[in-house]
Protein backbone atom coordinates (compact mmCIF):
# COMPACT_ATOMS: atom_id res chain seq x y z
CA UNK A 1 0.00 0.00 0.00
CA UNK A 2 1.79 3.38 -1.17
CA UNK A 3 1.93 5.64 2.46
CA UNK A 4 0.98 8.57 0.58
CA UNK A 5 -2.36 7.32 -0.08
CA UNK A 6 -4.95 8.61 2.64
CA UNK A 7 -6.72 5.92 4.31
CA UNK A 8 -10.80 5.99 3.67
CA UNK A 9 -13.59 4.83 6.26
CA UNK A 10 -16.77 3.74 5.43
CA UNK A 11 -19.37 4.60 7.82
CA UNK A 12 -22.42 2.96 6.66
CA UNK A 13 -21.42 0.52 3.56
CA UNK A 14 -24.52 -0.33 2.02
CA UNK A 15 -25.66 0.59 -1.87
CA UNK A 16 -23.90 4.17 -1.42
CA UNK A 17 -20.94 3.51 0.66
CA UNK A 18 -20.15 0.37 -0.62
CA UNK A 19 -20.21 1.19 -4.01
CA UNK A 20 -17.98 4.04 -4.07
CA UNK A 21 -15.61 2.36 -1.09
CA UNK A 22 -15.36 -0.84 -3.20
CA UNK A 23 -14.33 1.36 -6.17
CA UNK A 24 -11.80 3.26 -4.23
CA UNK A 25 -10.30 -0.06 -2.50
CA UNK A 26 -10.43 -1.38 -6.23
CA UNK A 27 -7.40 1.85 -7.21
CA UNK A 28 -5.52 0.36 -4.30
CA UNK A 29 -6.92 2.88 -1.38
CA UNK A 30 -6.79 1.89 1.95
CA UNK A 31 -10.59 1.56 2.63
CA UNK A 32 -11.90 0.06 5.91
CA UNK A 33 -15.92 -0.71 5.96
CA UNK A 34 -18.27 -0.25 8.89
CA UNK A 35 -21.48 -2.89 8.74
CA UNK A 36 -23.52 -4.00 11.14
CA UNK A 37 -25.94 -6.91 9.91
CA UNK A 38 -24.01 -7.78 7.14
CA UNK A 39 -20.36 -7.52 8.60
CA UNK A 40 -20.47 -11.74 9.30
CA UNK A 41 -21.27 -12.23 5.72
CA UNK A 42 -18.61 -9.93 4.93
CA UNK A 43 -16.15 -10.60 6.45
CA UNK A 44 -15.78 -13.97 4.98
CA UNK A 45 -17.53 -13.24 1.62
CA UNK A 46 -16.09 -9.86 0.78
CA UNK A 47 -18.47 -7.27 -1.46
CA UNK A 48 -19.75 -8.16 -5.04
CA UNK A 49 -20.45 -5.32 -7.41
CA UNK A 50 -22.62 -6.08 -10.28
CA UNK A 51 -22.24 -3.33 -12.12
CA UNK A 52 -23.70 -2.57 -15.99
CA UNK A 53 -20.39 0.15 -15.83
CA UNK A 54 -17.51 -1.31 -14.30
CA UNK A 55 -18.43 -5.51 -14.99
CA UNK A 56 -19.35 -7.81 -11.81
CA UNK A 57 -16.76 -8.32 -9.61
CA UNK A 58 -16.18 -9.07 -5.77
CA UNK A 59 -13.39 -8.46 -3.47
CA UNK A 60 -12.13 -9.14 -0.02
CA UNK A 61 -12.78 -5.88 1.89
CA UNK A 62 -11.29 -4.78 5.43
CA UNK A 63 -14.36 -5.42 7.34
CA UNK A 64 -15.58 -3.92 10.70
CA UNK A 65 -18.57 -4.14 13.30
CA UNK A 66 -17.26 -1.50 15.24
CA UNK A 67 -15.79 1.99 14.74
CA UNK A 68 -13.71 1.42 17.86
CA UNK A 69 -11.87 -1.23 15.94
CA UNK A 70 -11.45 1.44 12.94
CA UNK A 71 -7.65 2.74 12.44
CA UNK A 72 -8.09 6.25 11.84
CA UNK A 73 -9.01 7.24 8.89
CA UNK A 74 -8.21 10.61 7.02
CA UNK A 75 -11.01 10.22 4.78
CA UNK A 76 -14.75 9.41 6.38
CA UNK A 77 -17.19 9.06 3.51
CA UNK A 78 -20.59 8.30 5.43
CA UNK A 79 -23.07 6.79 3.18
CA UNK A 80 -25.71 5.82 6.34
CA UNK A 81 -29.39 7.38 5.57
CA UNK A 82 -30.24 10.70 6.91
CA UNK A 83 -32.41 8.88 9.31
CA UNK A 84 -29.69 7.84 11.33
CA UNK A 85 -27.09 11.03 11.87
CA UNK A 86 -28.37 11.32 15.70
CA UNK A 87 -26.19 8.63 16.03
CA UNK A 88 -23.50 8.99 13.64
CA UNK A 89 -21.09 11.79 15.60
CA UNK A 90 -20.01 9.15 17.97
CA UNK A 91 -18.93 6.62 15.59
CA UNK A 92 -17.12 9.53 13.28
CA UNK A 93 -14.90 10.71 16.49
CA UNK A 94 -14.45 6.65 17.18
CA UNK A 95 -12.77 6.43 13.49
CA UNK A 96 -11.22 9.83 12.70
CA UNK A 97 -7.89 10.46 12.77
CA UNK A 98 -6.62 14.31 13.74
CA UNK A 99 -7.86 16.80 11.01
CA UNK A 100 -10.32 13.90 9.28
CA UNK A 101 -12.32 14.94 5.95
CA UNK A 102 -15.82 13.76 6.92
CA UNK A 103 -17.72 13.88 3.49
CA UNK A 104 -21.55 13.12 4.28
CA UNK A 105 -23.36 11.02 1.15
CA UNK A 106 -26.62 12.15 1.82
CA UNK A 107 -29.41 13.64 0.18
CA UNK A 108 -32.21 16.17 1.25
CA UNK A 109 -31.29 19.66 2.90
CA UNK A 110 -29.79 20.51 6.36
CA UNK A 111 -27.66 17.12 6.64
CA UNK A 112 -24.49 19.00 7.73
CA UNK A 113 -26.35 21.49 10.20
CA UNK A 114 -27.66 18.54 12.05
CA UNK A 115 -24.12 16.87 11.86
CA UNK A 116 -21.69 19.98 12.69
CA UNK A 117 -22.67 21.00 16.40
CA UNK A 118 -22.08 17.29 17.88
CA UNK A 119 -18.95 16.88 15.74
CA UNK A 120 -15.12 17.51 17.02
CA UNK A 121 -13.93 21.22 16.00
CA UNK A 122 -10.84 20.00 14.22
CA UNK A 123 -12.86 17.81 11.79
CA UNK A 124 -13.67 19.17 8.21
CA UNK A 125 -17.69 18.25 7.20
CA UNK A 126 -18.14 18.39 3.26
CA UNK A 127 -21.31 17.21 1.46
CA UNK A 128 -21.74 14.77 -1.14
CA UNK A 129 -23.64 15.29 -3.99
CA UNK A 130 -24.13 11.44 -5.49
CA UNK A 131 -25.59 11.36 -9.38
CA UNK A 132 -26.13 7.50 -9.54
CA UNK A 133 -28.43 4.16 -9.79
CA UNK A 134 -27.33 1.87 -7.27
CA UNK A 135 -29.05 -0.28 -4.70
CA UNK A 136 -28.26 -3.15 -2.47
CA UNK A 137 -29.60 -6.27 -3.64
CA UNK A 138 -28.68 -8.96 -0.91
CA UNK A 139 -25.86 -8.94 1.78
CA UNK A 140 -22.74 -7.52 0.52
CA UNK A 141 -24.17 -7.45 -2.97
CA UNK A 142 -24.53 -4.14 -4.83
CA UNK A 143 -25.88 -3.40 -8.33
CA UNK A 144 -25.16 -0.24 -9.93
CA UNK A 145 -27.50 0.37 -12.79
CA UNK A 146 -26.03 3.68 -14.37
CA UNK A 147 -24.15 6.99 -13.58
CA UNK A 148 -22.11 7.32 -10.69
CA UNK A 149 -20.41 11.11 -10.57
CA UNK A 150 -19.90 12.43 -6.69
CA UNK A 151 -19.43 16.49 -6.51
CA UNK A 152 -18.48 17.76 -3.41
CA UNK A 153 -18.69 20.93 -1.35
CA UNK A 154 -17.30 22.52 1.82
CA UNK A 155 -19.48 23.18 4.79
CA UNK A 156 -17.23 23.87 7.60
CA UNK A 157 -13.66 23.50 9.87
CA UNK A 158 -10.58 25.19 10.35
CA UNK A 159 -9.65 25.21 6.35
CA UNK A 160 -7.90 28.69 5.92
CA UNK A 161 -9.45 28.54 2.50
CA UNK A 162 -12.83 28.03 3.01
CA UNK A 163 -12.03 24.42 2.04
CA UNK A 164 -11.19 24.49 -1.67
CA UNK A 165 -8.52 22.70 -1.64
CA UNK A 166 -9.55 20.11 0.29
CA UNK A 167 -12.40 19.73 -1.93
CA UNK A 168 -9.71 19.42 -4.89
CA UNK A 169 -8.41 16.89 -3.00
CA UNK A 170 -11.32 14.95 -2.77
CA UNK A 171 -12.20 15.52 -5.74
CA UNK A 172 -9.02 14.06 -7.24
CA UNK A 173 -9.23 10.73 -4.91
CA UNK A 174 -12.51 9.87 -6.95
CA UNK A 175 -10.98 10.21 -10.13
CA UNK A 176 -8.50 8.62 -9.76
CA UNK A 177 -10.78 5.34 -8.55
CA UNK A 178 -12.66 6.20 -12.19
CA UNK A 179 -15.55 8.35 -10.63
CA UNK A 180 -16.16 11.45 -12.22
CA UNK A 181 -16.04 13.94 -9.42
CA UNK A 182 -15.78 17.97 -9.09
CA UNK A 183 -15.79 20.92 -6.35
CA UNK A 184 -19.03 22.44 -5.96
CA UNK A 185 -18.54 26.83 -5.00
CA UNK A 186 -22.01 26.46 -3.14
CA UNK A 187 -22.98 23.35 -1.81
CA UNK A 188 -26.42 25.02 -0.86
CA UNK A 189 -27.31 25.54 -3.58
CA UNK A 190 -26.25 21.97 -4.96
CA UNK A 191 -28.40 20.48 -2.32
CA UNK A 192 -31.42 22.19 -3.57
CA UNK A 193 -30.61 21.09 -7.17
CA UNK A 194 -30.45 18.12 -6.33
CA UNK A 195 -33.81 18.10 -4.69
CA UNK A 196 -35.42 18.39 -7.92
CA UNK A 197 -35.17 14.88 -8.68
CA UNK A 198 -35.05 13.32 -4.80
CA UNK A 199 -38.74 14.91 -4.13
CA UNK A 200 -40.72 13.86 -6.77
CA UNK A 201 -39.10 10.56 -7.82
CA UNK A 202 -38.70 9.38 -4.44
CA UNK A 203 -41.97 10.22 -3.01
CA UNK A 204 -43.57 9.09 -6.03
CA UNK A 205 -42.06 5.27 -6.15
CA UNK A 206 -43.49 5.11 -2.68
CA UNK A 207 -46.97 6.24 -3.10
CA UNK A 208 -47.46 4.97 -6.28
CA UNK A 209 -45.56 2.00 -6.42
CA UNK A 210 -43.80 2.59 -9.54
CA UNK A 211 -40.20 3.08 -10.50
CA UNK A 212 -39.04 5.48 -12.71
CA UNK A 213 -40.05 3.73 -16.48
CA UNK A 214 -43.47 3.59 -15.59
CA UNK A 215 -43.80 6.87 -13.66
CA UNK A 216 -42.04 8.63 -17.05
CA UNK A 217 -44.55 6.71 -19.60
CA UNK A 218 -47.53 7.71 -18.38
CA UNK A 219 -49.13 11.50 -18.95
CA UNK A 220 -50.73 11.59 -15.24
CA UNK A 221 -47.39 10.90 -13.60
CA UNK A 222 -45.49 12.98 -15.66
CA UNK A 223 -47.32 16.03 -15.24
CA UNK A 224 -47.08 15.80 -11.51
CA UNK A 225 -43.13 14.80 -11.68
CA UNK A 226 -42.85 18.28 -13.61
CA UNK A 227 -44.98 19.87 -11.17
CA UNK A 228 -43.33 18.73 -8.04
CA UNK A 229 -39.95 19.95 -9.97
CA UNK A 230 -41.38 23.44 -10.54
CA UNK A 231 -42.58 23.64 -6.65
CA UNK A 232 -38.98 23.11 -6.03
CA UNK A 233 -36.87 25.34 -7.96
CA UNK A 234 -39.87 28.45 -6.81
CA UNK A 235 -38.81 27.07 -3.29
CA UNK A 236 -35.11 27.37 -4.18
CA UNK A 237 -35.36 30.81 -5.69
CA UNK A 238 -37.12 32.00 -2.62
CA UNK A 239 -34.29 30.58 -0.25
CA UNK A 240 -32.02 32.34 -2.72
CA UNK A 241 -30.93 30.15 -4.95
CA UNK A 242 -31.58 30.72 -8.34
CA UNK A 243 -30.71 27.08 -10.30
CA UNK A 244 -29.60 27.16 -14.03
CA UNK A 245 -32.05 28.14 -16.40
CA UNK A 246 -33.72 24.68 -17.62
CA UNK A 247 -31.99 22.50 -14.69
CA UNK A 248 -35.31 20.45 -14.12
CA UNK A 249 -36.46 19.62 -17.72
CA UNK A 250 -32.54 18.71 -17.94
CA UNK A 251 -33.19 16.05 -15.27
CA UNK A 252 -36.60 14.77 -16.57
CA UNK A 253 -34.92 14.13 -20.04
CA UNK A 254 -32.01 12.47 -18.01
CA UNK A 255 -34.47 10.40 -16.36
CA UNK A 256 -36.07 9.17 -19.62
CA UNK A 257 -33.13 8.01 -20.90
CA UNK A 258 -32.07 5.93 -17.63
CA UNK A 259 -32.90 2.58 -17.02
CA UNK A 260 -35.62 1.15 -14.92
CA UNK A 261 -34.65 2.44 -11.41
CA UNK A 262 -36.07 1.81 -8.19
CA UNK A 263 -35.46 5.29 -6.68
CA UNK A 264 -33.87 4.66 -2.49
CA UNK A 265 -36.75 5.36 -0.85
CA UNK A 266 -38.71 2.83 -2.36
CA UNK A 267 -36.79 -0.05 -0.77
CA UNK A 268 -36.75 1.79 2.48
CA UNK A 269 -40.16 1.18 2.27
CA UNK A 270 -40.13 -2.10 1.45
CA UNK A 271 -37.63 -3.01 4.13
CA UNK A 272 -40.07 -0.87 6.76
CA UNK A 273 -36.97 1.24 7.43
CA UNK A 274 -37.60 4.92 8.21
CA UNK A 275 -38.15 7.35 5.50
CA UNK A 276 -35.66 10.17 4.68
CA UNK A 277 -38.95 12.41 5.17
CA UNK A 278 -37.49 15.31 7.04
CA UNK A 279 -34.46 15.56 5.10
CA UNK A 280 -36.15 15.48 1.55
CA UNK A 281 -39.30 16.97 2.44
CA UNK A 282 -39.66 19.09 5.64
CA UNK A 283 -36.86 21.06 6.04
CA UNK A 284 -37.11 21.97 2.11
CA UNK A 285 -40.93 22.97 2.99
CA UNK A 286 -40.08 24.56 6.17
CA UNK A 287 -37.42 27.10 4.68
CA UNK A 288 -39.83 27.63 1.96
CA UNK A 289 -42.18 28.54 3.93
CA UNK A 290 -40.21 31.00 6.14
CA UNK A 291 -39.69 32.51 3.09
CA UNK A 292 -42.74 33.00 2.28
CA UNK A 293 -43.43 29.85 -0.33
CA UNK A 294 -45.91 27.97 -0.72
CA UNK A 295 -45.45 24.40 -2.03
CA UNK A 296 -49.41 23.02 -2.40
CA UNK A 297 -48.05 19.12 -4.15
CA UNK A 298 -45.03 18.85 -2.09
CA UNK A 299 -46.92 19.46 1.11
CA UNK A 300 -49.88 16.80 0.02
CA UNK A 301 -46.88 14.75 -0.71
CA UNK A 302 -44.85 15.05 2.32
CA UNK A 303 -47.83 14.72 4.38
CA UNK A 304 -48.84 11.57 2.66
CA UNK A 305 -45.65 9.83 2.98
CA UNK A 306 -45.36 10.54 6.88
CA UNK A 307 -48.92 8.80 7.40
CA UNK A 308 -47.61 5.98 4.67
CA UNK A 309 -44.28 6.01 6.94
CA UNK A 310 -46.23 6.02 10.76
CA UNK A 311 -48.29 2.92 9.19
CA UNK A 312 -45.53 0.74 7.89
CA UNK A 313 -43.17 1.29 10.74
CA UNK A 314 -46.30 0.38 13.22
CA UNK A 315 -47.26 -2.65 11.02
Amino acid sequence: MDPRKPRIGIIGSGAIGGFYGLMLARAGFDVHFLLRSEFAQVREHGLRLESAVHGDWRMPVQAYASAADMPPCDWLLVGAKATSNGELAALIAQASAPDAKVVLLQNGLGVEEQLRAALPGNLHLLGGLCFICVNRVSPGVIRHQALGAVNLGYHSGPASDGGLSIVEEGARLFRAAGIDSQAMDDLGQARWQKLVWNVPYNGLSVLLGASTLPLMADADSRELVRALMAEVVQAAAACGHELPAGYAEHLFRVTEQMPDYWPSMYHDHVQQRPLELQAIYAEPLARAHAAGCSLPRMQMLYQALAFVDRANRAG
